[in-house]
């Protein structure tokens, strides 16, 4: 390209001043080089350099002001993609503009509401370059209550309304399992709406499981119709079965080792509890009400300010598989949008979401994950957290250059490594230092060596080979440095207690 370029800036005067027949000459050799169609070659030669300088000079629609503006709104939606931040914009700025929590000019306010989701890549770009075993279903024959549970596939779903959630566990033993009873996290996904429910459990138990459907009925905008889990032991229990009879709620599984059946599920574990969560370990009752906690709020944060996709249809073409998906909405569009819910309860959801502070949520979601950061990286609770919480305007100001300090998610900030402070090898002069100390202090100026003949010729079984001079040399180093030390304290400490008595 760099070629071409050199030869054009050659041969444009030339072809510009020279005669009709020499211009064919030129022409022809100009296309025999370049490879250029005659038409295209004839226009490059004839162009005007001012003139194809000032083509080329791109006009930007979206200042820094977009930039700032459209950070803002990508650090208040958890760092989501350009076309769920599409989706969002809307709904977003509205919510913190009625929470006081934004004021655009009116000018920017149209730019950000105009600009497509490959614009806000990016001009994202730059922050986001700034920041940087599955395990087999234990064997064993199939139970009854198994037996008589239908199997439901991916492809069974259809078009169901509102209400059939596919069921999943995630369990929280930061990666392989060594043993031990970890929190649990089951997640609740509706196949209609993509609203999803987390509830955090103590251990994995099937009582547990049936509190759990309590609890999220209680929350739930709509009934639940359905439920549909895997294989687990815990799921294909009689307390299970008894409670989705007794309330009428459909049960099915899913295909032994077919993941793919439960794909709803299987996105929001990671696309929710994980990118929430983390990786790290849980376990005991304080993990388990923090984990509440996060939960409390994400589930408002998720279900009314976060856009998810939605498969709309899935063709294949040999291998090539071409999946074409709705507009992202958020779960609270797609209820309001559904003909199948009650107008009264589409109602409450828009009460709802009125009253809602999506960077208040935030804060509260990055509090939860810090306490959950403690707990996983030193199993106990961090410092208590001070009296006054810093106020939602002080977080909010923080978003615009939160990108700088990387990841914002304590829960996935990397921890630093545990100082290596403990011995893996036996002190060869755990029995002789007294003795070499007392040489030390009779004889300051001695040398490790002199130190080292000495041991040798007194134990020769253990130090004839000299073999240990190294470590010997560190081990007086070490002395002499502490001795200096507490010599200079000593004098720097005298003068303050002098004068503290006096």
């Amino acid at each position: 390209m760099t070629t071409r370029k050199e030869l054009v800036q050659a041969l444009r005067e030339r072809y510009r001043s020279a005669a009709f027949g020499d211009r064919i000459k030129i022409l022809d050799e100009f296309v025999a080089v370049t490879g250029y169609h005659r038409k295209h070659a004839i226009r490059v030669l004839r162009e005007d350099v001012a003139t194809a300088k000032a083509a080329h000079t791109r006009n930007r629609l979206y200042d820094e002001a977009v930039r700032q503006a459209l950070t803002v709104l990508w650090e208040a939606a958890d760092r989501v993609c350009g076309k769920r931040l599409k989706a969002l914009i809307p709904m977003l700025v509205d919510a913190m503009e009625r929470h006081r929590h934004l004021d655009l000019d009116p000018v920017i306010r149209t730019k950000v509401l105009q600009v497509s989701a490959a614009t806000i890549d990016r001009v994202l770009a730059a922050a986001r370059l700034h920041i940087d075993g599955q395990r087999k279903r234990r064997k064993g024959v199939g139970t009854a209550i198994r037996r008589s549970i239908p199997v439901r596939t991916f492809a069974d779903w259809r078009d169901p309304p509102p209400g059939f959630f596919e069921i999943d566990m995630v369990e929280h033993c930061g990666g392989v399992k060594a043993g031990g009873d970890f929190v649990h996290t089951l997640t609740m996904t509706d196949i209609a709406s993509g609203w999803t429910e987390c509830v955090a459990m103590r251990v994995r138990e099937q009582m547990l499981i049936v509190e759990a459907f309590d609890k999220v009925a209680t929350v739930l905008p709509f009934a639940m119709l359905g439920v549909d889990s895997d294989n687990d032991s815990a799921f294909m229990s009689q307390s299970v079965f008894d409670y989705c009879k007794g309330h009428g709620l459909e049960q099915t599984r899913s295909r032994a080792y077919k993941k793919n059946d439960q794909a709803w599920v299987e996105q929001k574990n990671g696309a929710i509890v994980r990118r929430l969560v983390g990786y790290g370990r849980l376990s005991g009752i304080d993990a388990t009400n923090a984990l509440a906690t996060l939960y409390a709020s994400s589930r408002l944060y998720i279900n009314f300010f976060q856009p998810s996709f939605k498969l709309k249809s899935k063709t294949r073409d040999g291998a090539r598989v071409h999946k074409v998906y709705f507009t992202p909405a958020t779960p609270c569009d797609r209820l309001l949008a559904h003909s199948g819910i009650d107008p009264a309860i589409k109602e409450k959801v828009r009460t709802q979401f009125n009253g809602l502070d999506p960077v208040r949520l935030l804060q509260e979601i990055r509090l939860a994950q810090q306490t959950l950061c403690d707990l996983a990286t030193h199993g106990v609770r961090g410092d208590e957290p001070p009296t006054k919480t810093p106020g939602v305007d002080v977080f909010l100001k923080s978003l615009s250059s939160a990108w700088k300090d990387g990841e914002a998610r304590p829960t996935h900030r990397k921890q630093p490594a545990a100082k290596h402070w403990w011995k893996t090898r036996v002190d060869p002069f755990a029995d002789a230092w007294p003795v070499v100390e007392g040489w030390l202090i009779a004889e300051p100026s001695a040398s490790a060596k002199a130190l080292m003949e000495r041991l040798a010729a007194m134990v020769p079984d253990v130090y004839a080979s000299k073999a240990q001079l190294r470590t010997l040399q560190r081990r007086v180093k070490a002395w002499r440095a502490e001795r200096a030390q507490e010599m200079i304290l000593g004098r720097l400490l005298k003068p303050v207690v002098v004068a503290a008595e006096v």
